[in-house]
């Protein structure tokens, strides 16, 4: 039985830019191995509220350690220090909900990196991407033509996508989700486990059964 892993994240959250990266990184490897990956989108808002969680910029000693953190997280995954702007955090619901319609009418890499795009559009670029203005000339950057745009952003005003990012959420909290990104993977056995953030792929690997080099030291001489 061939294993999958189910990444549920939010462009708000930096964690699920790594995480996204680093899958897709190594989706070629977990293939090879009968490992599936899938991307959906949820509203990182609605998690910390649904698990009573709070966000790490709301505890001062979280917010301290973070900047140490997310440069260090940086480093590792081969990415530019991120420098969050002025507005951050922003409100991820339309980005969120155009997601899932770009995801269920345009291929699986188009989506993909368009999902890249909103991280960092936002991180890199200062571009506030929950303002309808903003997103629609990310999308357009990503090759979306002005009348596939229009539907984009109208689709998140439609109820049925309104209803799949609350259901991807609701998913997500049903799994034991309290924040982004939340991993829920299923492995030869047809057993399933949760992981949360991106520094837990050596857990996972062992949890699926693959073979991986993990970090080692290299003696001085």
């Amino acid at each position: 039985m061939p294993g999958k892993i189910d990444a549920y994240v939010d462009c708000v959250s930096p964690y699920s830019y790594y995480a996204t990266l680093y899958l897709r990184k190594n989706r070629k490897a977990l293939e090879s191995h009968g490992i599936e990956i899938e991307f959906h989108p949820v509203f990182l808002g609605g998690i910390n509220v649904g698990s009573g969680n709070k966000p790490p910029w709301t505890l001062p000693a979280k917010a301290a350690y973070s900047k140490f953190d997310s440069a260090r997280a940086c480093k590792y995954f081969g990415v530019e220090p991120i420098q969050p702007p002025s507005f951050f955090p922003i409100l991820s619901i339309l980005p969120q909900r155009c997601m899932i319609y770009i995801k269920l009418n345009h291929p699986r890499e188009k989506y993909e990196t368009t999902f890249l795009s909103l991280w960092e559009s936002m991180f890199y670029k200062g571009i506030d991407i929950s303002k309808p203005e903003n997103l629609a000339e990310v999308f357009r950057s990503n090759g979306y033509s002005d009348a596939e745009i229009k539907e984009i952003l109208a689709s998140a005003a439609k109820a049925e996508f309104k209803e799949a990012l609350t259901a991807n959420t609701q998913t997500a909290l049903d799994k034991g989700a309290y924040g982004a990104p939340w991993f829920w993977v299923k492995n030869s056995e047809g057993k399933e486990e949760p992981f949360f953030g991106s520094d837990r792929f050596a857990f996972m690997w062992m949890y699926l059964g693959l073979p991986f080099q993990d970090v080692a030291i290299v003696e001085g001489i």
